[in-house]
């Protein structure tokens, strides 16, 4: 195994992510990530807690109930604005890279841009007037990136050509700040707006600039639905996490409902007696069956006895999650977007865990699902109450082991740059 760590293939790889990490896009990027840490572990622990006591598990609460909503309303303001947080946290990041003076205040810009942009406005039929979370969330990421990256760079243009409201010495620097700041927001606005506008006056409003993009990227998946298509699609998800875009929520409208007609239609044949069908849509487990998009739990398990501090710490306060299919805590905290060493493992065993699962179901082992459940379930749990099957909920389990198997030599060869890193800092 040492071998294969000092091999040229892993040397190269880690002198390629060495030069990525010093990129000072990327390096904002991984810290605004990681410094989502707090915001998502509060997230998953009230999804795991509505999930326990909701009508799916223990049925203590009901989906509708005031305290049910009581309970879930702080991942609403985590998770469900995750883009907000991502925004701010990275605008400051790499504000601070170009070395801005102010770089909470190009964070908070960026802010206000990605809100034109993504947050549109909805007037109900009682005439009360409400922002659209749908592009609030993670499937606004992707457009978050660009957003901060146009924003931050029309500030330094302005602060590099002296374009600003001047105000005398006197001032008090938070005002001089704000002031200054005047400009290059309306700027940004302008372009933003008129990209905005153009999207939707454009399309009859048929698109916003964060749903356009989004339907470019799902306009051709609806024809992959085979066997070999759900293979590309997942994989192709599992790419696009690589680079920070939700692969995963890209897929989900495109699968949710091939997934309900497919339980539906296996339910009316065991009802009437028949055989249940396979179909290719449950395949998609194989995206992430092994702890979220990934199957990353094996990644955590064997963080636990790293000898890389932070491997250890992020891994810590991800196992429970994972065990939810919540990688969150993981995918930011390692982190693994953006960084080649652990992305090449996140995308390579997720179709080796698919060839698994299909070879079980072809052979017999599985049982397709009849029972449709959309609900954050433990791992094991869904795929037992959709099929009142104990083999499909071990195989969750057994899944652990030929992911693993892929994450161990990728996992050594990061925690042994890392354990490097982390000498040299204590040195």
């Amino acid at each position: 195994m040492e071998k294969l760590f000092e091999s040229k293939f892993m040397v190269k790889l880690q002198d390629f992510g060495q030069k990525l990490g010093s990129n000072k896009f990327l390096t904002a990027l991984q810290a605004a990530m990681m410094s989502l840490m707090g915001i998502i572990m509060v997230g998953a622990i009230f999804q795991i807690i509505t999930s326990v006591l909701g009508p799916t598990m223990f049925k203590v609460l009901e989906a509708n109930s005031p305290v049910y909503n009581m309970l879930y309303l702080p991942y609403q303001f985590t998770m469900n604005l995750l883009s907000i947080w991502v925004v701010l946290f990275f605008g400051y990041h790499y504000a601070k890279n170009l070395k801005m003076k102010t770089p909470i205040m190009n964070a908070i810009d960026a802010l206000v841009c990605f809100l034109v942009v993504a947050g549109g406005l909805v007037v109900t039929q009682t005439g009360a007037t409400t922002i659209d979370m749908t592009y609030l969330g993670s499937q606004g990421m992707f457009i978050g990136f660009l957003v901060v990256f146009l924003s931050v760079h029309i500030e330094k243009f302005c602060v590099d050509k002296n374009i600003r409201i001047k105000m005398p010495d006197v001032v008090p620097p938070f005002l001089q700040d704000g002031f200054a700041a005047i400009i290059p927001l309306l700027f940004s606005m302008i372009i933003f707006l008129g990209i905005s506008s153009a999207v939707t006056f454009g399309t009859q409003g048929a698109y916003s600039v964060a749903s356009g993009f989004m339907a470019l990227l799902s306009a051709p998946l609806n024809s992959l639905a085979s066997v070999p298509g759900m293979f590309i699609l997942c994989t192709f998800a599992a790419l696009l996490w690589c680079f920070g875009i939700h692969g995963t929520m890209i897929l989900v409208p495109v699968i949710m409902p091939l997934g309900i007609q497919a339980a539906t239609a296996n339910g009316a044949a065991m009802a009437a007696g028949k055989p249940l069908v396979f179909y290719p849509v449950a395949l998609f487990a194989g995206l992430a069956i092994a702890g979220g998009t990934g199957n990353t739990l094996p990644l955590a398990l064997m963080g636990l006895r790293s000898k890389s501090k932070q491997i250890s710490a992020v891994a810590k306060i991800s196992v429970i999650p994972g065990w939810f299919g919540i990688n969150e805590p993981l995918t930011f905290g390692m982190p693994i977007m953006y960084n080649p060493i652990l992305c090449i493992p996140y995308v390579l065993n997720i179709p080796l865990v698919m060839l698994c699962t299909l070879i079980a179901y072809k052979v017999g082992f599985l049982t397709p699902a009849w029972i449709n459940i959309s609900v954050l379930l433990p791992m094991g749990f869904g795929s037992y109450l959709g099929t009142l099957s104990w083999k499909n909920a071990i195989w969750d389990y057994l899944m652990l082991i030929p992911s693993a198997l892929v994450w161990y030599p990728f996992f050594k060869a990061y925690e042994k740059q890392l354990v490097k890193k982390e000498k040299q800092v204590e040195a």
